[in-house]
């Protein structure tokens, strides 16, 4: 069951809404070339998730830009096929 409120790692305040709750957000950033935003959500329906937005510089010549663009849609889909099968519920064995 869950519980009403705030969570542990909650932000509280205006990050909540509409029933979520939302921490504080978790910043890498490369000044000039990248900044990632991490933000962890709970749905009103207990659902829990991983919010993530990503900026990256791009190359200035429409080739190597693609090609970065290329690359970075292989590894956010390796990424996020590792976290969901991490997130899969294992099946519990009998033991004989």
């Amino acid at each position: 069951m869950i519980r009403p409120g705030h969570t542990g790692w909650c932000a509280r305040g205006h990050r909540c809404n509409l029933g979520e709750h939302r921490s504080a957000e978790i910043l890498v950033d490369l000044p000039g070339r990248a900044r990632a935003v991490l933000v962890r959500v709970r749905t009103a329906a207990g659902r829990e998730h991983a919010e993530v937005r990503v900026r990256i510089a791009l190359a200035p010549t429409e080739l190597a830009a693609r090609r970065q663009l290329v690359g970075l849609l292989d590894d956010l889909r390796h990424t996020i096929a590792r976290a969901a099968i991490a997130a899969k519920p294992r099946s519990r064995r009998a033991t004989p």
